[in-house]
């Protein structure tokens, strides 16, 4: 090989390096997002009768809008997607 072809090599092996070094942050900011999900879920759903269905929603809910509404009840404008998601009756799928 000529020097030229083992500096590309270089510069693409270092090129990967950086990409999946940042990878791995972007992992662990994912990991920290859902692991707030089940207490803030275990507060929102600490005023129903109906716990285990509001946890299976409010998880559900959390991981796919990133957030939970403040409060046990109500609130929603607090995260729009999880205001907006509704079921095929247009009924709230969130607590």
């Amino acid at each position: 090989m000529t020097l030229r072809s083992y500096t590309i090599l270089l510069a693409l092996t270092l090129l990967l390096l950086v990409t999946f070094s940042n990878m791995d942050q972007v992992h662990n900011n994912v990991n920290n997002i859902y692991t707030d999900c089940k207490p803030k879920c275990t507060y929102r759903c600490s005023a129903t009768s109906h716990k285990k269905p509001c946890m299976f929603f409010c998880q559900k809910c959390c991981a796919k809008c990133l957030c939970v509404p403040p409060g046990t009840y109500g609130n929603k404008e607090g995260c729009p997607c999880y205001n907006n998601w509704k079921t095929k009756e247009g009924k709230p799928k969130c607590p």
